[in-house]
């Protein structure tokens, strides 16, 4: 069910790649056939792209697809389902983990699995999938870190691969691991005391993994991007931070961007919301040693999004959304225990969200394209695969900026060749925040046209 409700029609649902998917593919693109950025830049750890910085872990991982695939949305969103599968996966072990109970893993993984939440981003090319994997990946190692050393090393290269891989996992990850850290502090001083190298390592790479981030932010121009969605009121942030546990924002309305939901659906299914506060229940009434572990997390989880002008957000607290599940499932672990027949409830529970995940993925397919083309910048599509563009006509075509970044849809769509285009580019004049577009480039002139 994951493969099909992810693969059927990838290319075409969303009917266009969005800016940032264009960005990803072309950059990936030029990698693959250059060794470098589109401004030339070999190998980069940060992304310059239209003058923020995008994160190189996603990228990277679209290089072999389009190697094997060419430049097309297959190749740009595949990344994101295989990410995606792994995080259904390390949350089926994480809940199992902290529940002691592989029901409650089996049924976390599911309804992470058929999320209103999780679906759209598990599809598309959003760096956040890889960022959640790796962080997913992370907590699992490091409570595997009893008495192994090594695990504890490796789970500190998770952590580093997730903040290289999404912006909201530089803050969140730090916060996780001090988290993890009170959990685990009598085990990890006997690792210490033991296996002193792998601690010893782990510190050395996350100050060598932090070097290029300050440099980003305090040096170079990457400061340009928080101070353009970045909202610095208190009180703001307090409201933006706790419109994430809002009932419209969860189970009624959901996102606004219709990039990060469906019109007309909540970020969760009506019916967790029972699941979820039984789940609440048998934490408090529970014994187990990591009971308090989702909910800490789930409270870290929407800070980035807090300190930014868009909230609720989605995309930028999404790593909140597989510990909500696995205290859905330890309500449902819960529930049953007051019932003789537990199969047959887990089981109608399960109908009753396949249901609701059926009606959610039907709109998906049917309504979602048309609702949605505007918010994935779909006309730049059709200009960039028009056939008359393929002509050998040389007058110039004047495109309106008035969508956004149009330049970087010719690059994908057209699959222009990445030395062609940094020999012919022209920009325009970088903007108080760091910011910088194409003006031209071969016979395309981009500008405010009505």
């Amino acid at each position: 069910m994951f493969f099909f409700t992810r693969l059927y029609k990838i290319n075409d649902i969303p009917p266009s790649v969005y800016w940032d998917e264009a960005s990803i593919g072309y950059n990936a693109y030029s990698i693959a056939q250059t060794g470098k950025d589109e401004w030339g830049d070999f190998l980069p750890i940060h992304f310059r792209a239209f003058g923020e910085f995008k994160l190189p872990v996603y990228i990277y991982s679209v290089v072999p697809f389009i190697q094997l695939f060419g430049l097309n949305e297959f190749s740009v969103r595949i990344p994101a389902v295989l990410f995606s599968l792994g995080s259904l996966i390390l949350t089926f072990s994480l809940a199992k983990r902290l529940s002691g109970n592989e029901n409650v893993g089996l049924f976390g993984a599911f309804l992470l699995s058929i999320s209103p939440w999780f679906f759209i981003f598990s599809r598309i090319g959003f760096e956040v999938t890889a960022g959640l994997m790796f962080y997913l990946l992370g907590i699992v190692l490091f409570l595997k870190a009893e008495n192994k050393g090594k695990f504890t090393l490796f789970s500190i290269i998770s952590f580093i691969l997730s903040a290289y891989s999404y912006n909201s996992f530089r803050i969140i990850s730090p916060l996780t691991i001090l988290v993890l850290i009170i959990f685990e502090y009598g085990n990890l001083k006997e690792v210490l005391r033991k296996q002193k190298v792998y601690f010893l390592t782990s510190i050395i790479l996350l100050f060598l993994a932090a070097i290029p981030i300050l440099r980003l932010y305090v040096l170079d121009a990457g400061i340009a991007r928080f101070q353009t969605v970045g909202e610095m009121s208190t009180l703001t942030n307090v409201n933006n931070y706790l419109s994430h546990f809002d009932p419209n924002f969860l189970f009624f309305h959901g996102d606004n961007n219709l990039r990060h939901q469906q019109a007309g659906f909540g970020q969760l299914y009506f019916p967790e919301l029972a699941l979820i506060i039984m789940g609440l229940v048998y934490i408090f009434r529970s014994k187990l040693k990591y009971r308090w572990m989702p909910l800490l997390i789930i409270l870290i989880s929407p800070i980035p999004a807090a300190i930014t002008k868009e909230s609720p957000h989605a995309l930028r607290s999404l790593s909140m959304v597989p510990f909500i599940h696995i205290i859905s499932a330890m309500g449902v672990f819960y529930l049953t225990q007051f019932f003789r027949q537990k199969i047959l409830i887990s089981l109608t529970l399960v109908f009753v969200f396949l249901i609701f995940f059926v009606n959610y993925y039907i709109n998906f397919i049917t309504i979602y394209p048309k609702e949605s083309a505007g918010w994935w910048q779909f006309n730049y599509k059709k200009i960039f695969t028009d056939s008359k563009l393929q002509s050998e006509n040389e007058n110039k075509i004047y495109v309106s900026e008035r969508q956004g970044q149009p330049y970087i849809f010719a690059l994908f769509y057209l699959k222009y060749n990445p030395e062609k285009f940094r020999e012919e580019v022209q920009r325009n004049s970088v903007d108080m925040w760091g910011f910088s577009t194409v003006k031209n480039f071969s016979r395309f002139e981009f500008g405010d046209y009505d």
